[in-house]
C-alpha cells in the first residue's frame, strides 16, 4: 500500500534532499580543491602513478628533448614503464598549431594579410565588421567557442564527436548570421574561429583542408605518421569525422610520439618560418587562479601557441573524448616536452599538468 504524502511533508522532503545534495556538492568541491592543492608538491612520476593507478587501458607516452637529445618513455598501469612501442593518439587542439603554422606560411608567401578581415578571403555578404585573421588566431574575434548547428543535434546521439558533419556551408551560414562589432574582445578560446581559419586556407590555396594539411605534414615537416584522422590506430575510441568537416582544422589530427618530437624539434630550431610563428600576436591576462597554482599561464598567443611570459614557455594542449595531449617548449632552455594520453582530459590529472610539471623539473622554472 502506498501511503499518501501531504504537500507540506513533500516540501520538507524535497528541502532535505536539496540540502543533502548541496552538502555533497560542497564536500566534493572541497575534496577536489584539496586534491588540486597536492599537485604542485607531486613529482612527475607521482602524477603518472596516480593518474594510471589500477587503470588497465591507460597508456601515456612522454617525450623529452633536452640539450639536443630526444627520448621517450611509455607508461601503463600504476605508472610502470612499458616497452617503447609507438601508439597513435588523437592530439585534439594541438591541431590548431598546425593550422596556425599554415596561416603563417601563407602570410609569409603574401597570400594572407594577418590584419585583413575574413571576408577578404571568404565570400560573405557586406557587413560593417568581420574579425581579422589575427583576431581569429588569438581567440579574440568575439566568436563563441562553437555554435550549435542543426547537424550537431542530428548526430548528437549517434556519433562520439559533436563536431561531426559540420561542413563549410554551415560555417559560412554562421558567419553570415553572427554580427561581431568592431571592438577589442577578450580572450575566449574558440574552436569555431579555427574552423574559419581552415576555411580561409582552403580558399587561398584552392585545396581541401585535409589534402593541404596531410601534404604539409608529410612533405614539408617530415611527420610521416601524422595525418587528419581516419579513425584508425591501435588505441581505439577515436573520434568519427566526415570527409570535409570544417572543425577538422580545430582538432582533427592523429600522431605518435616520434612525429611529435620531430614537431617539437622544429619549434626549438626556429628555422625558416618558425621563429615568426612564435612571436606573440597579442598579449593579455587570461590566467585563472587554479592554472596559476599549477604554474600554467596564459599571457598571450602567437600563431596557435599560448605564451607563458613568466617562464618563457610556449605551449598548447588538446583533448577529445578519450585522449588528451600537451606540447610545451622553451627555445632559451633548448627543452621541449610532449605528453600523449589515451585518457579523457577530465580523468584524474591531465596531460597539461603533467607536461608543465616535467618542463619545470627540466628547466627549474
Amino acid at each position: 500500500m502506498i501511503k499518501h504524502i501531504s504537500k507540506r511533508n513533500l516540501l520538507i522532503i524535497i528541502a532535505i534532499i536539496l540540502v543533502a545534495a548541496a552538502a555533497i556538492f560542497i564536500s566534493l568541491a572541497a575534496y577536489g580543491k584539496y586534491r588540486m592543492s597536492l599537485i604542485p608538491k607531486m613529482s612527475s612520476q607521482e602524477i603518472l602513478d596516480y593518474t594510471l593507478k589500477d587503470n588497465e587501458k591507460g597508456i601515456i607516452t612522454v617525450g623529452i628533448i633536452k640539450d639536443g637529445k630526444a627520448s621517450y618513455s611509455v607508461y601503463g598501469r600504476d605508472g610502470k614503464q612499458l616497452d617503447n612501442e609507438l601508439h597513435t593518439y588523437e592530439i585534439g587542439s594541438l591541431t590548431k598549431t598546425v593550422t596556425a603554422s599554415l596561416i603563417n606560411k601563407a602570410v609569409i608567401e603574401g597570400k594572407i594579410d594577418i590584419d585583413g578581415s575574413v571576408d577578404k578571403y571568404i565570400e560573405l555578404p557586406a557587413k560593417e565588421h568581420y574579425p581579422t585573421i589575427r583576431e581569429l588566431l588569438t581567440h579574440t574575434s568575439g566568436y563563441k567557442p562553437y555554435y550549435l548547428e542543426g547537424v550537431m543535434i542530428k548526430y548528437h546521439f549517434s556519433k562520439n564527436n559533436d563536431f561531426y558533419g559540420v561542413g563549410d556551408s554551415d560555417i559560412i551560414t554562421r558567419l553570415e548570421k553572427e554580427n561581431i562589432v568592431g571592438k577589442d574582445y577578450p580572450y575566449n578560446y574558440s574552436n569555431f574561429g579555427y574552423a574559419v581559419l581552415g576555411l580561409v586556407l582552403e580558399k587561398v590555396y584552392a585545396t581541401e583542408y585535409t589534402t593541404l594539411v596531410n601534404d604539409y605534414l608529410h612533405s614539408e615537416l617530415g611527420m610521416k605518421n601524422t595525418k587528419i584522422s581516419e579513425g584508425d590506430g591501435d588505441l581505439g575510441n577515436y573520434w568519427e569525422w566526415q570527409p570535409g568537416d570544417t572543425y577538422l582544422a580545430a582538432g582533427g589530427i592523429t600522431s605518435d610520439i616520434e612525429d611529435m618530437l620531430i614537431y617539437a624539434r622544429l619549434q626549438l630550431d626556429e628555422e625558416e618560418t618558425w621563429k615568426n610563428a612564435h612571436t606573440a600576436l597579442k598579449h593579455f591576462d587570461a590566467n585563472s587562479e587554479s592554472y596559476k597554482a599549477l604554474g600554467i599561464r596564459i599571457d598571450g598567443t602567437a600563431y596557435g601557441w599560448i605564451c607563458d611570459t613568466e617562464s618563457g614557455f610556449l605551449w598548447h594542449n588538446g583533448g577529445t573524448s578519450d585522449y588528451n595531449a600537451y606540447l610545451g617548449f622553451s627555445t632559451a632552455d633548448d627543452t621541449a616536452v610532449v605528453v600523449l594520453s589515451n585518457l579523457s582530459p577530465d580523468y584524474r590529472i591531465p596531460a597539461t599538468v603533467l607536461g608543465r610539471k616535467i618542463m619545470g623539473e627540466l628547466t627549474g622554472k
